[in-house]
Parts: structure tokens; sequence; C-alpha cells
């Protein structure tokens, strides 16, 4: 699909030096740009989600974690070894 977007000068000229470094056309710099773009937002999009989810369970059951208990977890993760996540308790 052909969509056209308007740019300043500068910003072209911009595209236009980087994508003559890289070897690339303009045309490849401003895709690529879009795409990382368009994925980078829909991961935090995502993250944003399933933080409201959580924090609806929460309020709905009071189940949580403490500090403690989760920075524990994580560190044994981090050592390599595949420990269950601890129970949440209200």
């Amino acid at each position: 699909m052909a969509t056209s977007v308007k740019l300043d000068d500068n910003l072209k000229h911009r595209i236009q030096h980087l994508a003559d470094a890289r070897h690339r056309t303009a045309h490849w710099i401003m895709r690529e740009a879009i795409r990382d773009y368009v994925d980078r937002e829909e991961k935090r999009e995502a993250f944003k989600q399933g933080a409201l989810n959580a924090w609806e369970t929460y309020q709905e059951s009071g189940l949580h974690l403490t500090f403690e208990k989760a920075d524990a977890w994580l560190e044994t993760l981090e050592a390599g070894e595949d420990t269950p996540m601890p129970k949440c308790h209200d």
C-alpha cells in the first residue's frame, strides 16, 4: 500500500544521509523506522494492558506477593534455577 508522508527538508536530508551511509534507499530506512516504531509501541501497549489486567485482578482478589518474596524468587531465576513462582497471598 502506497502512503505519502510529509517530511521537512531537514529530516529528508538526515534520512538520505543515513541511507547513503548504510548503502540503502531512503524508502528502506523509512520503512524500517516505521516497522521498529510499531513493534515497540505494540509491545508497550501489551505491557500496559497486562499491568492494567494485573491491577484489576489484584483489586478483585487482594492476592499479591511481597517485594521480598518476589525479589528472592527473581534472584533464583537469575542464578539459573528453575524455581516456580511463590504462591500469592492476601
